[in-house]
């Protein structure tokens, strides 16, 4: 039951928001009693951590499976492309704003989650890369990861497009294959061809 409740309510935050559903409205959506509810989670803050800490779980496990089963660097960008893709196709980017302004004990586990795992996932893409001569010997890994990051984030942000009528899935592919073709070698831009031409069959 308590998988359940944390997996349904996950759905939810993802589609409306959190802030904009109650407790009450996880209760009628699960067709239980709120006191049910509350017998694994003392209020709505406990729920929503719970959540997050699932939803970090999920993405932690995704993102090991995601390297273990691309061919190179740059495939493994391609994948992880299609997953962000996805991700914002299902997610109502409220969330982000819910959890920054009402709860935020959860906000810093993910931007924990943030500056370590995914930081470190795109410095050993970096360092893949360099290895396999996609990616230019010359870059700088610290920066590049960091900045890498902190564009994905700056998309999610919903606050930041408010003023801007952008699709945001155009706006990562574009950050994207310009982010690599700005590392790559000329190998690295032939790979890059390549797989694009892949995605769009």
């Amino acid at each position: 039951m308590q998988q359940r409740i944390v997996e349904e309510t996950s759905k939810l935050f993802m589609k409306y928001g959190i802030r904009s559903i109650s407790m009450d409205e996880i209760a009628q959506h699960l067709s239980i009693s709120k006191k049910t509810i509350y017998q694994y989670y003392k209020d709505k803050n406990d729920l929503v951590d719970a959540v997050i800490n699932k939803e970090i779980d999920r993405n932690q496990q995704m993102s090991c499976e995601i390297q273990a089963c691309c061919k190179d660097a740059i495939h493994e960008i391609f994948i992880a492309i299609t997953a962000v893709e996805d991700l914002f196709k299902s997610m109502n980017l409220v969330l982000i704003f819910d959890l920054k302004k009402y709860h935020v004990k959860a906000y810093s586990k993910l931007l924990d989650f943030k500056r370590k795992h995914l930081l470190e996932l795109v410095k050993d893409n970096l360092r893949r890369g360099i290895k396999e001569g996609f990616y230019r010997e010359d870059i700088n890994i610290e920066a590049l990861s960091l900045f890498r990051v902190e564009t994905i984030f700056m998309i999610l942000n919903n606050e930041a497009f408010e003023e801007h009528k952008i699709d945001r899935i155009t706006l990562f592919l574009e950050m994207s294959e310009n982010f690599i073709l700005g590392i790559a070698t000329t190998k690295g831009a032939k790979q890059l061809q390549k797989y694009k031409q892949q995605r769009l069959k």
